[in-house]
């Protein structure tokens, strides 16, 4: 009998490890991928989205078009997951696995911040990002705060991005002299594995009048009074809050009795949990590096490369690095990059590369290569 693998959740991920075993095994194996979405979105174009760059439906890659031998997509949603039988169901039936792999991310949970459901606007969100593409061109004057409101969350240079973001749009708009920008997070810096990178962006916030607060996250707002409630009890009036929502692994792997304060626990070389045979990879699990996409794609590889080697016979992989890059826009058409190591020394390290068009063109290859890679788009 074919070795049944199943995947949950078709992000970076899961994407990735579908597409690795099936160039591995093509028939030979039976994967299945299961994803709630009908398309994939890239977490850096919801910034598109909310400054009118692109329309939702321009960022949206369908999975009907990622299709690949030995591998069997359904658009279904996990209502249980039994790691020790690893067993998996859905609203449509039943899937029992050899191997169980876990990438469903990581969700947003608005209510754990009074007020940002009913006097705020997220933007991690395709849908938050297109609400507030419909307030901006209205906001000409007054307080907005870029607000963090809890850690860790994915993609961590992307309130920075937003704030400088924003201000090239209110500049080209020719309303920036009537607004202030603020962004709130947790973090002392804006990027802490990376000193240079961080110094880099504190230069562009103090060049654009952004003020950085620091160290604090956003506890709650109050829409009455305007104002965003920080951790320490300090308030800050906004005209207009664009949040980024406190994360949280989705409540059927809470269910499952995977996780440990809040996430799954891995091995940090293989990406195993303490449950035989399944894996987690991604948003979703604890492993000590960001939640970002490039970081769950070298995790599903090395999961890839496990799974392989058990169903061939062959060597085991190489330990998961946690290495990656992430690319920063500072607006005026340049685009930062900073790449980082979190897992090979004692402590995380990052090597910043200038903003510059170069890597415009290198991020615009990022999403065009895995564009092809997964779903044949060019």
């Amino acid at each position: 009998m074919k070795a049944r693998i199943v995947i949950l959740g078709a992000g970076f991920g899961g994407l990735e490890l579908a597409t690795v075993l099936s160039e591995a095994l093509g028939n030979d194996a039976d994967v299945t991928l299961i994803d709630k979405s009908d398309a994939f979105v890239f977490g850096y174009a919801k910034l598109d989205v909310m400054f009118g760059r692109k329309a939702p439906d321009a960022i949206r890659l369908p999975y009907r078009d990622f299709a690949k031998p030995g591998v069997r997509f359904a658009q279904e949603t996990v209502t249980a997951i039994d790691p020790e039988a690893r067993r998996v169901t859905t609203e449509k039936g039943v899937y029992e696995a050899d191997f169980l792999v876990v990438a469903l991310g990581a969700d947003y949970d608005l209510a754990a911040t009074p007020g940002l459901a009913e006097g705020g606007n997220e933007f991690y969100s395709v849908s938050g990002a297109q609400r507030l593409a419909e307030l901006l061109p209205m906001f000409s004057q007054g307080k907005a705060i870029v607000g963090v409101c809890g850690a860790p969350f994915k993609c961590p240079p992307a309130p920075s991005e937003a704030a400088l973001l924003l201000h090239e749009y209110l500049t080209a708009r020719g309303v920036r002299d009537d607004c202030e920008i603020s962004i709130v997070i947790p973090f002392g810096t804006p990027v802490p594995p990376s000193p240079d990178t961080s110094q880099a962006l504190l230069a562009a916030f103090a060049e654009r009048d952004i003020e950085f607060v620091a160290g604090r996250r956003v506890s709650s707002l109050d829409p009455a009074r305007r104002v965003a409630v920080l951790e320490d009890g300090s308030e800050l009036p906004y005209d207009l809050f664009l949040g980024v929502p406190k994360h949280r692994a989705p409540d059927v792997v809470i269910a499952s009795g995977m996780t440990e304060d809040g996430y799954v626990p891995v091995d940090s070389a293989t990406l195993e949990t303490r449950f035989p045979g399944v894996y987690a990879v991604g948003d979703v699990a604890t492993i000590g590096v960001p939640k970002a996409g490039v970081f769950s794609e070298g995790a599903a590889r090395v999961v890839a490369a496990s799974l392989i080697a058990r169903l061939r016979g062959g060597e085991e992989s190489e330990a998961y690095a946690g290495r990656g890059s992430c690319y920063i826009e500072f607006g005026d058409g340049r685009v930062g990059r900073v790449d980082v190591d979190f897992l090979s020394g004692p402590k995380p390290t990052g090597t910043f590369q200038e903003p510059s068009t170069a890597l415009v063109a290198e991020k615009e290859h990022f999403g065009s290569s895995r564009r092809l890679r997964w779903f044949g788009h060019r």
